[in-house]
């Protein structure tokens, strides 16, 4: 019986906070993105777009983003040659809901559980914006391997990066240990 409730407590966190962050997002997405008489996406995903640009340009190439005219999406340019899309999915928010709402529903403390998150969502931003510049360049340099960089091998480094953090939050610091 004990083992039932234990289930049933994570599944109600876990799905309770997914469910009110997926709210919030959502909310935030409704307010903040545009497609009346032009595009444009939300400040969040213009960010990564942006630091995405500064990080090529600061390891040698010419990096260039601009707002999609038709679409909800920033076009990435490398040497002035369109190479990607930021879209919303790309801004990493919906994996970090996700990775929040594991760590909550294994909280273990508020600071720890607290610090955790906010150390976590910072390290999945970051690994978002190298990975997104890695695919930008590797779409340039190898345009015939696309939909495997795209679907497969960089897909695999965020979910892996959260899959990672996930299980190192429940080894050393959740209640589990405890």
């Amino acid at each position: 019986m004990q083992n039932n409730k234990t289930v049933i407590i994570f599944l109600a966190k876990f799905f309770g906070t997914y469910m009110l962050l997926f709210l919030l997002y959502s909310s935030y997405l409704s307010k903040n993105q545009t497609t009346a008489a032009f595009f444009a996406c939300t400040p969040i995903t213009k960010t990564v777009a942006e630091q995405s640009q500064y990080l090529l340009n600061l390891v040698g190439f010419d990096a260039k983003i601009e707002q999609h005219a038709s679409e909800l999406s920033i076009k990435l340019f490398i040497n002035s040659m369109y190479v990607a899309r930021v879209v919303e999915g790309c801004n990493a928010v919906s994996i970090i809901i996700l990775f929040i709402a594991f760590i909550v529903a294994f909280a273990s403390g508020f600071k720890k559980t607290a610090l955790y998150i906010l150390f976590g969502s910072l390290i999945i931003y970051i690994i978002n914006i190298v990975r997104i510049a890695i695919i930008a360049l590797a779409i340039y340099k190898y345009p015939a391997y696309e939909n495997v960089l795209h679907a497969i091998i960089f897909p695999s480094i965020i979910y892996g990066i959260t899959f990672l953090l996930w299980f190192i939050w429940i080894q050393k610091f959740s209640k589990l240990k405890e």
